[in-house]
């Protein structure tokens, strides 16, 4: 071996601040986002995100799924960066995917107090991926560290959401829709979990409950449920109407959801395919830790999901802006 001209104390301090700078150097995440971004710009960045929203769940606790349903559809189209907030004629907001979000007030409420805090420095698509996280917690959920450093886009096109993941849609469409932002099966089945908490409304499922098939309603939903459900979604009935779509703990960020869909009680014809089929249904099992499967923990998983989902074709450094308005570009 050649000797390298270097004295051994001289490569003893490279070795050790290179130790040291792999120790300091804070976390990166995807494109550009990571932990503690605003630590330094505005430190008090994720703890006004935190109390907003647990000030607007304590008054109304359905703003919790709807947050988190509203970062998922902001993440789903031109990726997180919160173009599902911007408000005009032709916007996401206007999509039919979309017409039911709500938590926009909650957002456009954080934003305000941060403008007067750190004007200028926090992204509006960063907002709506903490205020997802608190929304878990809010719920009994874990607690994740959300990487941020996101910045604003400034385009948002309705149509561009009528693709995203829909109620009716296969489980080969469903793996495509979610391959095509880089998530795998497993974060298809755990981010579809987060239906452990909120609700629907009847016109999206009832279908299902009269003359799905020339037999009647659909053979996977348990027959005792079905009776259940007709009660509460009668044909011809409201169809705005909203039911649970976790049976049991809807309002509770747990693995009872699962469970559902093993005893074919999963509201949506998308949910319940994930244990019809086979491909998905291993890790609808694993999360149940059910015998002779390597158990995955719901609560853990579900994070890891969501940061890989946070940083779908996020903007970064130069890219887009910082809106002073969540609803407007500047």
């Amino acid at each position: 071996m050649a000797k390298s001209g270097y004295s051994p104390m001289l490569v003893l301090a490279i070795s050790i601040a290179v130790v040291l700078l792999t120790f300091t150097t804070p976390v990166v995440h995807g494109q550009g986002t990571r932990l503690g971004f605003y630590s330094n710009s505005c430190p008090q960045a994720e703890s006004i995100v935190a109390s907003t929203v647990r000030s607007h769940f304590q008054s109304d606790p359905s703003i919790a799924p709807g947050l988190l349903r509203m970062h998922f559809h902001d993440c789903f189209v031109r990726g997180c960066d919160a173009s599902v907030l911007l408000a005009g004629s032709n916007s996401e907001r206007t999509s039919p995917p979309n017409l039911s979000l709500k938590g926009f007030e909650v957002i456009d409420d954080a934003k305000t107090q941060l403008e007067a805090a750190c004007p200028g420095v926090v992204s509006c698509a960063d907002i709506l991926a903490l205020a997802a996280r608190d929304s878990v917690v809010m719920t009994s959920g874990l607690r994740w560290g959300v990487p941020t450093g996101r910045r604003d886009g400034t385009v948002s096109v309705a149509s561009e959401a009528n693709d995203l993941p829909g109620f009716t849609d296969s489980i080969d469409v469903q793996k495509k829709k979610f391959s095509d932002k880089g998530l795998n099966t497993q974060d298809l089945v755990t981010l579809v979990g987060g239906h452990t908490i909120g609700t629907t409304q009847c016109q999206f499922f009832s279908y299902r409950l009269f003359n799905f098939t020339s037999n009647g309603p659909d053979s996977s939903i348990d027959p005792a449920f079905v009776s259940q459900l007709q009660a509460l979604c009668p044909q011809n009935g409201d169809g705005s109407r909203r039911v649970g779509l976790d049976n049991g703990s809807p309002n509770r960020f747990d693995t009872s959801f699962f469970s559902n869909l093993r005893n074919g009680r999963g509201i949506l014809e998308s949910d319940q395919k994930l244990w019809t089929d086979a491909s998905t249904r291993t890790f609808v099992q694993r999360f149940l830790g059910l015998r002779g499967l390597l158990g995955l923990t719901f609560n853990a998983e579900f994070g890891k999901s969501m940061v890989k989902m946070g940083n779908i074709e996020v903007k970064t450094g130069t890219q887009g802006e910082i809106r002073k308005v969540c609803s407007v570009v500047n």
